[in-house]
């Protein structure tokens, strides 16, 4: 085990399969989502809200911030993204949201697949565009939309520490933030598991277990 590796004990309420898909996409979405300032009631919209760190953002934003939140999505995964407390959530394969006239006070893009210039008018006044994944020229852009304009474009690498995996077990102790797993896969199920997985069916976390559920 690294020596600087960060661990803290499983929360209560978990089993260990529920506790073992929580510490990555919500520590990722909770340092990324620290780099702005949400405020309760404020508009936030997460693109790609039915991954790891969007289905994360989803939970943190509506439960720990108090934000209206909207979660993008393709068909398949609306339920899923509503059943973690989205108030909406738009099926991009019907529906172009840049195009809709709903203005938000964050746009959180967890792919990076979209750009400040494609987003900027579903930004209010004094918007903000978080990308998780980014290039020079959204770097730039954020270098820019500091020193000019109101709505602002802001990147950021993190380093989740031991004090965030204890805040993230005291939100899943209070009932916040609650894992959703879709399959349990043997070690022996491996491959079957990972062609789960890229057949872009899952609606949740696929586990792997080192025994049968039966066993453990």
């Amino acid at each position: 085990m690294p020596e600087n590796g960060i661990l803290a004990s499983k929360p209560s309420k978990m089993t260990y399969e529920e506790a073992s898909v929580i510490p990555y996409g919500i520590m990722m979405a909770m340092k990324l989502l620290g780099k702005v300032n949400i405020q309760k009631g404020q508009k936030v919209l997460i693109v790609g809200a039915s991954g790891g760190i969007g289905s994360a953002a989803v939970q943190l934003a509506k439960h720990h911030f108090g934000a209206e939140v909207t979660g993008v999505c393709g068909t398949q995964r609306v339920a899923f993204v509503k059943n973690l407390g989205a108030d909406k959530v738009i099926d991009y394969e019907l529906e172009d949201f840049t195009k809709n006239g709903e203005t938000y006070d964050l746009i959180f893009d967890i792919l990076g697949k979209g750009s400040f210039s494609t987003y900027k008018t579903s930004l209010n006044q004094n918007g903000t565009y978080l990308s998780a994944s980014f290039k020079t020229k959204k770097i730039l852009q954020m270098l820019l939309t500091s020193v000019t304009g109101q709505k602002k474009v802001v990147c950021a690498l993190v380093s989740p520490a031991k004090e965030d995996l204890l805040f993230i077990k005291e939100l899943v102790e209070e009932g916040k933030i609650k894992s959703i797993i879709d399959k349990s896969f043997s070690l022996e199920q491996t491959a079957e598991a990972h062609r789960y997985v890229e057949s872009r069916r899952k609606q949740g976390d696929v586990v792997i277990t080192p025994l049968t559920p039966s066993l453990l």
